[in-house]
Order: structure tokens, then sequence, then C-alpha cells
């Protein structure tokens, strides 16, 4: 008998070793999207306070570890398709698209390992744009609202206002051209894959226009949008623009920002923080809203990265991958660490539970909160947003070499209602 308790014993605790090397060996492959010059560094370097995110989190939650990649934007979709194509996906993924991953099958619904009181932390407008067929598949990682930053000094030296219409913006680069000629150029736009798509609604909302109408069907070939692009190829062809807009992204606008060789460009609110780490402290400048077409409406623009988790079927114990997900999210949007990384890389929270505590420490932050509920979002929700994006980045790179802008957004309307 006491032979038969102890080989019970003995089969107990070797099944409880066995359980606690299971949870031991949870690894979780995460991809995070490069957002400036210190997120590297936060997240797998020495981080703000001398340890990176990746050991605080380790630290905190033994049983779990990362094996987190940052991975720039100009990047991270073609590393994540390949991974797609090899059925090696990461299990935790931030990046802006998600409705094409939802509609394959691939993402898990939020709900199934998002804590309750984190999920209810987000703000809901955030959420709304992370459905697909009444399903949450996605969490805002963080957002962004975007003005037009111009160089004060450089405005008043050449006696000019603060543009509000299309035809005040050209009247205003004409100026700066005559009054600096080629030492400054008057407006910089990106149309490279790392804002083209960003270029391409300032002016298409700024005409009225947008990628979809009324009902939420696509429209890439309006005519509003026609007559904005075609507006945006007359200010490169007038030499209003920055010279290369296919391959000076907008780190290189607000670099000749900073360096006082760019009077105006359209802008997030990370740039206070990006000119301020990269030294750029003499400059004098302001925010004002984006140029609109004469009768149009004019908005802001908003943008909201997202953060998912996709599907392993051969993990060995789906609810502890879940869970190690669950507290990756909530030891990620814990104040102590999410307002540390908003603010370092100065964008907009996307919880409740951080905007008190960056309003304190910085009051800029509630404006540009207002900003962001009044700006329009990208139709990220349909599952097409991602050739839409890539979509219109090539209509403007190929108008750039001559291409007609009516044909280019024809064709690209054409492909999405096949």
């Amino acid at each position: 008998m006491k032979k038969a308790v102890a080989l019970f014993l003995t089969l107990l605790l070797l099944l409880s070793a066995s359980s606690f090397a299971l949870a031991e060996d949870i690894t979780l492959d995460v991809i995070i999207c490069q957002y400036g010059p210190n997120t590297s560094d936060w997240f797998t370097g020495t981080g703000m306070d001398g340890t990176s995110f990746v050991k605080k989190f380790e630290e905190a939650n033994p049983g779990i570890k990362l094996n987190l990649e940052v991975v720039s934007w100009n990047d991270v979709y073609t590393v994540v398709s390949t991974r797609i194509s090899n059925s090696n996906p990461p299990d935790i993924l931030n990046i802006d698209v998600f409705a094409n991953y939802a509609s394959e099958g691939l993402l898990m619904p939020v709900t199934d390992y998002c804590p309750e009181e984190l999920y209810d932390d987000f703000f809901p407008a955030f959420m709304q744009n992370s459905v697909v067929d009444g399903v949450v598949y996605a969490v805002p990682d963080l957002a962004s609202a975007r003005a037009l930053f111009y160089n004060v000094d450089m405005f008043e030296e050449v006696g000019i206002e603060v543009p509000q219409t299309w035809a005040e913006l050209e009247d205003a680069c004409q100026a700066i051209l005559d009054f600096y000629g080629g030492d400054v150029y008057p407006f910089g736009m990106d149309m490279t894959t790392d804002e083209g798509q960003a270029n391409f609604a300032y002016f298409a909302w700024g005409n009225n226009g947008g990628f979809v109408d009324a009902d939420d069907n696509w429209a890439v070939n309006s005519d509003e949008n026609v007559e904005a692009i075609e507006f945006v190829m007359g200010m490169v062809e007038k030499g209003y623009t920055n010279p290369n807009p296919a391959t000076q992204t907008r780190y290189d606008l607000q670099d000749m920002f900073g360096a006082g060789k760019l009077a105006m460009v359209i802008a997030p609110n990370s740039v206070p923080t990006y000119l301020t780490d990269k030294g750029y402290t003499d400059i004098n400048y302001a925010t004002a809203g984006l140029p609109h077409n004469e009768g149009a409406t004019g908005s802001s623009v908003g943008i909201m990265d997202r953060i998912m988790a996709f599907k392993d079927d051969s993990a060995p114990d789906q609810a502890a991958r879940n869970e190690a997900i669950g507290k990756f999210l909530t030891f990620f949007y814990d104040p102590v660490n999410y307002v540390d990384w908003v603010s370092m890389e100065g964008f907009l929270p996307a919880v409740n539970s951080a905007v008190g505590a960056l309003i304190e420490a910085d009051p800029s932050f509630e404006s540009w909160l207002d900003v962001l509920n009044t700006s329009k979002f990208y139709p990220s929700h349909k599952a097409e947003w991602d050739q839409v994006k890539l979509g219109v980045i090539n209509v403007q790179q190929n108008a750039l070499t001559g291409g007609d802008v009516k044909t280019l957004l024809d064709g690209l309307q054409a492909e999405l209602t096949k």
C-alpha cells in the first residue's frame, strides 16, 4: 500500500513538473513596426529606464518568453506575407491592416484572448474600426492625427498667411518659391509605400472624395478623386514640392522641415517629439488645419494601427497560449508601460486609462485628441484595403512619370469590382 501511494505521489510530481515545463516553454513570436528612432531600443534594447520592454515583461511573467522583432514599415508587409505563405505567421502582429487576414480566417477574435477589463478600456470608436462581420479581430495600438506644420519665421519673412484652400496653398507655394528660390521647398509630399495612401487621403478627402462612397462601396475613381490627384500632380510639376515624392518618406520630409529646407508639411502629432529627438531645436513652427478645395469640407486624417493575434492550431495548449497573449496585452497597455511608449514616440493613446497621465505630462495632447475625434479614418475594415492602399500609391507614382490620373484610377476601380 505504501509503495502504491509513493508511486502515485511520484507520478503526480512528474505530471506537475511536466505541466510546469510546458508552461515554461510558451514562446510568443511578436512583430512590432518601427515607429521612430526609439522603437527598437524601447522594445528590445535598454529602454527609457535602462530596461527593455521584453526584459521587463519576461521578469513579470515567468513561463512566457518573447521572440520580438521590430520591422520597418517599408518591409513589414513583405515579411508578414512571407511568413504566412510559409505557414509560420507571428503569434502577435502590430500593423495597420487587418481585414485581409481576418477574411482569410487567420486571426483569432479579440474576445478569445483579451481580458474583459482591458477590452472595456479601449476607445469604442477605435474598436468599431476593427470589426469584420460583427467580430472584433484587432485592438488599437495607438493613433495619430494629421495637421499642417508650417515654418512661422518663413511665413512672416515672405509675408503670407497660412493657406486654408488649395488656391491659397498654391499662392503661398509660389510666394515661397519666388522669395527663396531653390533653397527652400514650399510643400512636402510623401508618395512612398510608407505614407502614399495618406497623401492620397489628404487631397481626396479635401475635395469631398475618398476611398468609398456613402454606401461603403469602393469609389477610388470618383470625379472628386481624379480632380484631387490631378491637383497634386500640378503641385509637383510647378516645383512646389520636394523633388522626389516617390522616394522621400515622411521622415525625410520631417528632416527637411527641421533643417529649414521645407516650409510646409502635413504630418502627425508626433513631429514635435521627432524634431526634438533629432536635435532640430531652432525651428519656429506652428500647426493649422489641412488645406482643402474651395467649397469642400475640410477634415483631419486619423491614423490607427493595430495589434492582432494569429491562430495556431499546432499549439499544444490553446488556452495557455491565449492566456499568454492576454498577458502580453495587459502588460503592454498597463499605464506604467503604455504611457511611456506613447509619449516617447509622440502618439495618441488608444485606452482611456492613459489619457489623464498623458495630458498631465503634456497638455497639448488634449487638443490633439479633439482633432482625432473629428478625423476621418481609412476604410481598413474592408478586406481589400491592403490592395487599395498599395493601389493608390501606385497610381500617384505612375502619374508622376506621366500616367493619366483618370485612367489609372479607373484601372484600380476595375480591379476592385471584378
